[in-house]
C-alpha cells in the first residue's frame, strides 16, 4: 500500500488530535511517563465573559513550552502579560518542570521576555532582520514562601 500524502493549510481537527495523540502514545513508550498536557491562562471580559486573549502552552518532560501568547492592544502596559507568564510558570514548578522555553519574532516581544528573566539561546533568520525568530528560555525556580 502507498499512502496519500495531501497538503493542507486547514486541517480537520480530528487529524490534528490524531497525530497529537500518536505523538504522546510513541513518547509514552519511550519514556514510560505520560508527558504532555496542556496549559492555558485566558483573559476574560468581566462584563461578556468572553476571552479577549491569555497564553496557551503545555508542559512535557520537564519543559513549559509557550506556544502563544496575546494580550489585546487596549490591555497592555497594565502587566497583564507578566501575569499571565507567571502564573503559567507557577503552575508549571508545581507539574515539575524546570525550564520554560518559547520563541518569539524579532519585531514582537524578545524584551519583553527578557525583563522575565528569559535568555536568547537561538536565532534563524527569515526574511529581514526584524522577521527573524529568537529562542528564548528561562529556569524555573519555585518562589520562597514567607519572608
Amino acid at each position: 500500500m502507498t499512502p496519500i500524502l495531501t497538503l493542507t493549510d486547514d486541517p480537520p481537527d480530528a487529524a490534528e488530535r490524531l497525530i497529537s495523540n500518536g505523538l504522546d502514545r510513541f513518547n509514552q513508550q519511550r519514556t514510560g511517563v505520560v508527558h504532555s498536557r496542556p496549559l492555558a491562562v485566558l483573559i476574560t471580559g468581566p462584563d461578556s465573559g468572553n476571552v479577549l486573549g491569555g497564553l496557551i502552552g503545555r508542559t512535557s518532560l520537564g519543559l513549559l513550552f509557550i506556544d502563544l501568547l496575546f494580550v489585546p492592544g487596549e490591555l497592555r502596559g497594565q502587566g497583564i502579560g507578566a501575569r499571565l507568564m507567571g502564573q503559567a510558570e507557577d503552575e508549571a514548578i508545581r507539574r515539575g518542570c524546570s525550564q520554560s522555553v518559547l520563541f518569539t519574532i524579532a519585531f514582537q516581544a524578545p524584551d519583553f521576555y527578557r525583563q522575565l528573566g528569559y535568555e536568547e539561546f537561538g536565532r534563524t533568520d527569515s526574511g529581514t532582520p526584524d522577521f527573524a525568530r529568537v529562542f528564548m528560555k528561562k529556569t524555573l525556580k519555585a518562589k520562597r514562601a514567607g519572608p
